[in-house]
This record gives structure tokens, sequence and C-alpha cells, in this order.
């Protein structure tokens, strides 16, 4: 199935007052941990439930790493680390500061890999992912609608360099 794309207008103006378009993608549903451990299994001599219950203790051996101030590193998949988020309120003083003044969160980097000239750095989950635009598509999506719910907006800013 290729990544389906919405046309948004960014609500930011241009130097010469244009708004501009861009492409977003548009989500058409959401797999949780138990159906990726049925379709996990049906590549291992796993059971269903093997898989989940190893895909849940990775989530809680992850989060012990994290939380000891450890990047977690999945080969051929990416790296997972935190990050404290500023609130934007600092102090004068260095003795002042206190993790009050951020957020915790957890960022994703995921894994590439360069070309043999060294030229072009490729993301492995996107290697030969193919993009529709969703208004120009004429397949269905997996889950059996055409779309979801293509004019929802995901809260995502468009990358301008992109």
């Amino acid at each position: 199935m290729p990544v389906l794309y919405k046309v948004f207008q960014s609500p930011l103006e241009t130097k010469e007052k244009k708004k501009l378009f861009y492409p977003r993608v548009i989500y058409t549903g959401n797999v949780n941990t138990t159906q990726l451990a049925n379709e996990i299994a049906a590549y291992s001599s796993l059971s269903p439930g093997d898989v989940k219950n190893t895909l849940d203790n990775l989530v809680t051996v992850m989060a012990q790493h994290l939380q000891a101030s450890e990047r977690v590193t999945l080969d051929g998949f990416g790296t997972f680390r935190m990050v404290m988020k500023s609130s934007g309120s600092g102090v004068e003083l260095p003795e002042k500061v206190s993790a009050a003044q951020a957020s915790l969160t957890v960022r994703f980097q995921p894994a590439y890999t360069k070309n043999p000239d060294r030229t072009t750095a490729t993301r492995s989950l996107v290697t030969g992912a193919k993009c529709v635009r969703f208004d120009l598509a004429d397949t269905p999506t997996s889950d059996g609608n055409n779309g979801g719910n293509p004019g929802g907006d995901d809260g995502e800013t468009p990358d301008p360099g992109a």
C-alpha cells in the first residue's frame, strides 16, 4: 500500500504574502501491539502470545534504560533518547536551574544508511515507500474504506525545506 497524502495550505505567509501548499500524510488507521504480534508471529516460529509478551517486555526494558539517561538503539530500526523540552521559563543563575523548567519526552531517530558514494542518507523505515495523493488515488486503503479522514488535521506543520 502506498503512503497517502493530501494537499495542505500553510497558514503562514511568505515574504511575498503568499500562503503556499505542501503535501501532508493522512492516516487511515492504527495498528496496535496485538495486531503487530499476530503479523510478526506469521514470520516466525513464535506464537502471537510469545511475540506480544516480548513486545510488552521491550517497552518495559526500554523505559528503564531511557529513564537511566541511556539511549536505546534497535539495529535496523532506530534510536530512542530522552530529551528535556524547556517551557521557556529561563533563570538568571545556573544554581537556580531545575527539572521543573522543562518536560521530558522521548525522541526517535530512524536508522539510516548511506549510498556507496557516501552522498545520500536513506531512512530505513521509508526505503521503498511510494506516495500517492489521496484525491487522485484509485485504490481503497487497508482498512476497507477510501482513506479514513482526509480532511482531518494531524497537527504537524509543513517542512518548507523538504
